[in-house]
């Protein structure tokens, strides 16, 4: 059965990080061919291009020690507005990055349409970072501490409210470089943490069929998608900016979509971390692509 709406939303963004070449990630999706592989997945898909960011210069905030602090807050804030107004007009809003700090801007602008959002958060990283704990001050290491209201008020506040989510609400799947602020934040929380020896040992299926038991026991009223193209090993998406070996294979991903596919409780999503720079032959790009196929209920028969 087709969705009805599709929302492709832009965010060339690569101020939360260091190395150049992320924000070119969205046209890298799109020349993989996002549109013709969900056309028959959808009635209707409005691409809405790309929010602009410009070529800022990198600016370090002196108090905090954070990158970008300002212009981040600045270009979150229009992309959750943009989230915001897809959501309104009753479409799926589908976020294509850009490193993972414009996280803080889709999530501001979903969390406000739901009571108790859910979250997964597939990623080698939980980015649960603060400005204390962090060690290079690169905030795309931060938007999920940033989202439980964790971090510098001029981030926790974009869109206007905080947090976003709560720690019971989210479920971090294939982690494997974890800081340790991170980890005792995550013990602090209670977060639900699916490590790379999770899924190894568990498998994915049943890392997915607790994942989405757990989110449904929570009484979630919709679920965010955050995947970042690092929860991948690097051999399945080599195109991106922190590679950690032994990651997740491009056969589980595509499991772990299908799955939540049919459990059809994914309300928004987002991609980041393409980097097309580091990238071969735009593999990481079209591995995106596939896996939005599957995550939109594509099947082979």
């Amino acid at each position: 059965m087709k969705r009805q709406k599709l929302s492709i939303i832009g965010m060339p963004m690569d101020l939360g990080q260091m190395r150049r070449g992320v924000d070119m990630g969205p046209s890298a999706i799109r020349y993989a061919g996002i549109n013709e592989r969900l056309k028959h997945l959808f009635e209707e898909i409005h691409d809405q291009g790309d929010i602009a960011i410009g070529r800022p210069e990198v600016q370090v905030d002196p108090d905090s020690n954070l990158r970008n602090l300002d212009l981040i807050a600045e270009k979150t804030e229009k992309l959750a507005e943009e989230v915001g107004n897809a959501v309104q007009a009753g479409a799926f809003p589908l976020v294509l990055g850009g490193d993972h700090s414009i996280a803080i801007g889709t999530l501001a602008g979903v969390s406000k349409h739901y009571e108790n959002l859910g979250v997964i958060w597939y990623d080698a990283h939980a980015d649960l970072n603060t400005g204390e704990t962090s060690p290079s001050g690169n905030i795309h290491g931060m938007p999920l501490a940033i989202s439980l209201g964790i971090g510098h008020p001029l981030l926790t506040n974009v869109g206007g409210y905080g947090p976003k989510v709560k720690p019971e609400n989210i479920v971090i799947i294939g982690a494997r470089s974890l800081d340790e602020g991170e980890r005792e934040l995550i013990r602090e929380k209670g977060i639900k943490v699916y490590t790379m020896h999770e899924v190894d040992r568990l498998g994915m299926t049943k890392v997915m069929e607790e994942s989405i038991t757990y989110l449904r026991d929570q009484k979630t009223d919709g679920v965010h998608l955050s995947l970042d193209l690092d929860g991948l090993d690097p051999h399945d998406a080599p195109g991106v900016g922190t590679p950690v070996i032994g990651g997740i294979s491009y056969r589980e991903s595509h499991l772990a979509m299908e799955m939540l596919a049919e459990a059809q409780i994914i309300t928004s999503a987002e991609f980041v971390e393409v980097n097309p720079i580091l990238d071969d032959k735009n593999k990481t790009a079209t591995v995106a692509v596939a896996l939005m196929g599957s995550l939109f209920g594509e099947k082979l028969l």
